[in-house]
């Protein structure tokens, strides 16, 4: 008896078929991985499931009874949890408090935070979900947040955990530990929707896949009967490079020179420690880490977002310390950042105003201060089909768009300003495989056309395909440099994860920083 039956669903959008007559089931102890392009109608369908969006015709069986899910409430009233790409927390609050929130448990008003503090216990202890209940969800790792989020759907009864890109900021070490979880989750009777386009781990925790392509589903398969090959070529409908190919790194002239860089968070505190690297052009410099270890501030103080406290950074020669955002584009510094929607997009604007932003003061955008719309129109239809970016119209607001295509917008634009340094990080998060071979290879034609890349990602199959060099960051130190051809996930993870102590780190700050360009290794 399935747990979860789809038949038949369908939902259309203004000029886009997202769902066309969808159907699936979902057993009692099973996991199901969904897998597809960017608009391929994945996380639509899943919407649908936990009443985020309403089918425009089609039937959704629970325990073999036909149901209208009309909100989250009742998505979960009915068994029916989800945990989100971007997760669902309220940072300054306690573990305990974002779990029991909506359902505290007390009499006439009054939370009783005793009794929901030993619930939160007991459910952690059960599933084997270590987690402190009075910690401030501000102060947790990115896995440990994650894992909240998995509690928080426990505690509310799901049966069916829908699990939306789960792995996307997780270091190897965590994946592993995180399909721990699911798999005694599932041995002890609960379902899972495993939505994804990494390609590795459908195959390493799926027990069925289905395949969706433009709304529909195209194939169903198992992990025994399949592999990564066979699962890109049905999810795109062509055969697709799965690692990028690229020359060896010719390092010219030092492009980025950070010296000594001290570097404070939004609390005040220091995030980044004594940081001192160069890039030269023609090179990839990775910095590998688990979130939260001060990539984001120096990331920001590199694209002229947060002052440094202390220390240099230069651009061809150029003081760029104290430059803001406007100054560093025009230096030659473009960034795709980590979060599309808060810095790199405005989502009321449509995509012909996001492709333009940062240059809608010069030609052909504008000229003396005028803009020029047709001109403007043409340039975003021409990124639109060099990134294929899945869209009706030039005119659509980005709000409206998949994550995924969201983030072809922010790459088209940013690549597309050709510039000096690209700042890149996570610049294939939430792609699915077609579109991150795409990127990847305008990052190595970046690379290769003489121009400098500062890579920063928690993808480290990413890391590893790209970088000529690796960084690794933790607490704020560099603590390991590698060339590329010494690193391997796991080695990098051991590392992330605190490997090595501080000694490492106290020896990397010792070097002098031109002893950090790649081009004397080479």
């Amino acid at each position: 008896m399935p747990l979860l039956e789809l038949r038949e669903i369908t939902k259309a959008f203004p000029g886009v078929l997202a769902n066309d007559r969808v159907s699936m089931k979902l057993d009692k102890g099973e996991i199901v991985a969904l897998l597809g392009e960017n608009g391929a109608g994945k996380s639509t369908l899943m919407n649908v499931v936990y009443g985020l969006l309403t089918a425009d015709d089609g039937e959704i069986l629970v325990d073999e009874k036909h149901v209208k899910i009309k909100s989250p409430r009742h998505a979960i009233d009915l068994g029916i949890g989800m945990v989100h790409q971007h997760f669902m927390l309220v940072e300054p609050l306690t573990v305990t408090e974002n779990i029991v929130l909506g359902r505290e448990p007390g009499r006439f008003g009054v939370i009783d935070f005793a009794t929901a503090r030993q619930r939160v216990r007991e459910i952690s202890d059960r599933y084997s979900l270590k987690v402190d209940p009075d910690a401030k969800i501000i102060d947790l790792s990115v896995g440990m947040q994650q894992r909240v989020e998995i509690l928080k759907a426990l505690y509310q009864g799901a049966r069916v955990l829908i699990l939306d890109e789960p792995t996307a900021v997780l270091t190897p070490q965590e994946v592993t530990e995180l399909f721990r979880v699911v798999r005694s989750l599932v041995d002890e009777g609960l379902s899972a929707v495993f939505i994804t386009h990494k390609l590795e781990e459908v195959i390493a925790i799926a027990d069925r896949i289905l395949v969706m392509r433009d709304g529909a589903v195209v194939g169903e398969t198992t992990p025994s009967a399949t592999d990564e090959i066979g699962l890109a070529r049905m999810m795109v409908g062509r055969d697709v490079v799965l690692s990028v190919e690229k020359g060896v790194s010719q390092c010219g002239d030092v492009v980025l020179s950070v010296n000594d860089v001290h570097i404070e968070d939004d609390r005040s505190l220091e995030a980044v420690k004594g940081v001192s690297f160069a890039i030269c052009g023609g090179e990839i410099l990775a910095i590998a880490g688990v979130d939260g270890n001060g990539q984001r501030e120096l990331v920001e103080s590199i694209v002229g977002l947060r002052r440094p406290t202390r220390g240099t950074i230069e651009l061809k020669g150029n003081d760029i310390t104290r430059a803001n955002a406007r100054a560093s584009i025009e230096a030659g510094v473009s960034h795709i950042p980590e979060d599309r929607q808060r810095r790199g997009l405005v989502l009321e604007f449509n995509i012909a105003e996001n492709i333009i932003l940062g240059d809608h003061r010069e030609p052909p955008a504008a000229d003396h201060g005028i803009m020029h719309p047709k001109a403007i129109a043409e340039l975003a239809r021409k990124r639109i089909a060099d990134y294929d970016i899945r869209t009706p119209s030039e005119r659509v607001l980005a709000d409206s768009l998949s994550g995924g295509n969201q983030q072809k917008v922010v790459v088209a634009r940013e690549i597309g300003r050709n510039p000096e340094l690209l700042v890149a990080a996570q610049p294939t998060r939430g792609l699915d495989v077609g579109a991150i071979e795409f990127v990847h290879t305008q990052i190595i034609r970046e690379r290769d056309s003489g121009k400098a890349v500062l890579l920063v990602t928690f993808e480290l199959e990413e890391v590893l395909s790209l970088a000529d060099r690796i960084l690794v960051i933790y607490e704020g130190r560099i603590v390991k440099e590698f060339a590329v051809a010494d690193a391997d996930a796991e080695t990098l993870g051991y590392f992330m994860t605190g490997g090595g102590g501080s000694k490492l780190a106290e020896e990397q700050e010792s070097k002098p920083v031109e002893s950090s360009v790649a081009g004397g290794d080479k």
